[in-house]
């Protein structure tokens, strides 16, 4: 499925730690390869088109090793989002930070894995929840 999302990560002094995954690696559950922006030090930016690819990029960055893992910070804004949504380290878990004035809604859970889940959409509290759409987590597999 064709949906445009974006993820910027941002750790202190992680140079080392990124540097694997600004180049190709077919071992790897996502596709694709960050490149470090121009005006962070600690800064790096992927884009996927797809939902499948991205599949597993959250537990493995979980998995690496980080010299300051507070520091970490992964800013992400798929394709139907108000903003990016905020997901930092906790105790060795990144979890989605809650922002003023947001929600994240999901769609329900599809009827068999054949698909791979939906992040759901993080929008201002004060528009209308879609059709379809609730505050209640419906899809228990990480969509990231």
């Amino acid at each position: 499925m064709s949906r445009i999302a974006q993820v910027i990560v941002l750790a202190q002094y992680a140079d080392k730690v990124m540097d694997p995954l600004t180049r190709p690696d077919d071992s790897r559950s996502w596709e694709g390869q960050f490149e470090q922006l121009a005006m962070f030090a600690d800064g790096w930016m992927i884009e996927f088109t797809r939902v499948r690819p991205r599949s597993g990029l959250l537990r493995h960055l979980e998995s690496l090793e980080w010299p300051h893992p507070a520091s970490v910070q992964v800013l992400i804004h798929d394709e139907e989002d108000d903003c990016f949504g905020l997901w930092m380290m906790r105790d060795g878990v990144l979890v989605e930070v809650p922002l003023p004035g947001h929600r994240r809604l999901h769609p329900p859970a599809p009827a068999t894995d054949e698909f791979p889940p939906q992040p759901g959409l993080l929008w201002r509290t004060e528009t209308t929840v879609p059709s379809g759409f609730s505050t209640e987590r419906q899809d228990q597999r990480p969509a990231w």
